[in-house]
C-alpha cells in the first residue's frame, strides 16, 4: 500500500488561472481518487496543440482555472473504489477519449464516442460533478479533457486510462495520448486507406505526418503533404511523403490548390483520399473538392476557432465525395492502443522522431512558445 493512499497529495503543478496569460506553476492539492477513479503521477507528458488553442480562449469549452495536458503517460499511485483494471504500480496513458466498453458506442465497431463520461469532462468535473484539485487558498481548479497532465499527479476516470507494458519507454507512451494516435488512426480506421491510392494531407504538423506514416502502412502510392512553410518539406519526407507541395511558391499563375492537387492525380479526378490536418475552416473545403470525383473521402482532422463554419457546394457531394471527421483517429483507446504499440514495435509507426523539444517542467511556458515557431511538433516534460 502506498504512504499517500487515501491521503490528498501536496504537488507541483501549472495551473491556467486566465486566457492567454502564462501558466502559473504553484504547489497544489490533489485528493484521493473515487469510485471508479484512479490517482496517477505523471512520468512524461507532452504539449498539443489543443492545450494552446484553448490557453487562446478560443475553446467554447474552455474553463478557467484548469490545468491543462492530455497527452502524458503515468504510474498508478493508488485507485478508487470498484476499480478493477488498475493497480498501484501500473504504467498507463492518459486517454481524453474514454472506452467503457458498455455504452452503444463502445460496443459499435464504427465509432470511439463513448459517452461514459463525455458530459462532465465537458464542464471540466470529474463524473460525479466535483473537482479533485484545489490551490492553495482551498480555491477549486477545473480538470481539463479528462486527463489534466501539466501536474506531477491527477485524478482520471478509470475508463480514462489503459495499461501499458512498464517496458515501454514514458516519453513514447505519452505521444500516444492524442496527436500521433489521432493522424495515424485517421488514415487507417477513419479513411481506411487502400493499397495503391493516392492521399493529400493539409499540414505537415504532428497529427499530419502521422497520417502519412498510416497512408504508408496501408501502401498508399502517392502521398501528398501541402503546407506553406519550406522547411517542412524534410519532416515530410521522413515521414512518408512522396510529394510536397507548397501553395505560396508551386502554383501556376491562376492554379488553385485543388486544381494542382487533382492534375497530380492519375487521372486528374481528384485524389482518393484528403485530409485536413489545419483547422482552417477554408482548408477543410479545398480538401473536400480536391477529393475524387465518385468515390473521394476527405476527412477533417484540425479543430476550428469557436462559431467558424466550413461551407461546401452540394454538387461536391451530390457527385460522390464523402465528407466526414475524426476524434482521436477513431481509436478505440483501451482495447485498441496495444495494436499501435506494436505498429511501433514493427517499424511501421515512429514516435521518438516526433520529440524536437525537450524542456524542464519550470519551462511550460517556454514551451509555448516553441510549438508556434514552425521547427517543433513535440515538446514533452519528464516529471
Amino acid at each position: 500500500m502506498s504512504s499517500t493512499e487515501g491521503k490528498p497529495i501536496e504537488c507541483l503543478a501549472a495551473v491556467a488561472y486566465e486566457a492567454n496569460k502564462p501558466l502559473v506553476i504553484e504547489k497544489i492539492t490533489v485528493e484521493p481518487p473515487k469510485t471508479h477513479e484512479i490517482r496517477v503521477k505523471i512520468l512524461d507528458s507532452a504539449l498539443c496543440h489543443t492545450d494552446a488553442y484553448t490557453l487562446s480562449g478560443a475553446d467554447p469549452e474552455g474553463l478557467f482555472p484548469c490545468i491543462l495536458g492530455h497527452e502524458a503517460s503515468g504510474e498508478v499511485e493508488s485507485v478508487g473504489p470498484e476499480v478493477t483494471d488498475f493497480t498501484p504500480g501500473d504504467h498507463v496513458i492518459l486517454l481524453y477519449t474514454a472506452e467503457c466498453g458498455e455504452c452503444s458506442f463502445c460496443k459499435s465497431p464504427d465509432t470511439n464516442l463513448c459517452v461514459a463520461v463525455r458530459s462532465t469532462q465537458g464542464k471540466g468535473v470529474m463524473p460525479d460533478g466535483t473537482v479533485r484539485f484545489k490551490n492553495s487558498k482551498g480555491e477549486p481548479i477545473h480538470h481539463f479533457m479528462g486527463c489534466s497532465s501539466f501536474s506531477e499527479y491527477t485524478v482520471v476516470a478509470d475508463v480514462s486510462a489503459v495499461k501499458i507494458d512498464k517496458s515501454f519507454a514514458t516519453d513514447k507512451a505519452a505521444l500516444l495520448g492524442c496527436g500521433v494516435t489521432t493522424g495515424y488512426g485517421a488514415a487507417l480506421k477513419t479513411a481506411n486507406v487502400k493499397e495503391g491510392s493516392s492521399v493529400a494531407i493539409f499540414g505537415a504538423g504532428a497529427v499530419g505526418l502521422a497520417v502519412a506514416q498510416g497512408a504508408k502502412a496501408r501502401n498508399a502510392s502517392k502521398i501528398i503533404m501541402i503546407d506553406t512553410n519550406p522547411n517542412k518539406k524534410t519532416w515530410a519526407t521522413d515521414f512518408g511523403a512522396t510529394d510536397f507541395v507548397n501553395p505560396l511558391t508551386d502554383l501556376k499563375k491562376d492554379e488553385t490548390i485543388v486544381s494542382k492537387l487533382c492534375s497530380m492525380s492519375p487521372d486528374g479526378y481528384g485524389i482518393d483520399y484528403t485530409f485536413d490536418c489545419t483547422g482552417n475552416v477554408q482548408v477543410m473545403s479545398d480538401a473536400l473538392m480536391a477529393s475524387r470525383r465518385g468515390t473521394g473521402v476527405s476527412v477533417i482532422i484540425g479543430v476550428a476557432k469557436s462559431g467558424e463554419v466550413a461551407s461546401i457546394r452540394p454538387f461536391f457531394l451530390v457527385t460522390g465525395r464523402t465528407w466526414k471527421g475524426t476524434a482521436y483517429g477513431g481509436i478505440k483507446g483501451r482495447s485498441e492502443m496495444n495494436q499501435l504499440i506494436q505498429d511501433h514495435k514493427d517499424g511501421k509507426l515512429k514516435l521518438s522522431e516526433f520529440i524536437t523539444h525537450r524542456r524542464k517542467f519550470s519551462e511550460i511556458n517556454e514551451a509555448f512558445h516553441d510549438l508556434h515557431q514552425g521547427d517543433c511538433l513535440r515538446t514533452t516534460f519528464s516529471f
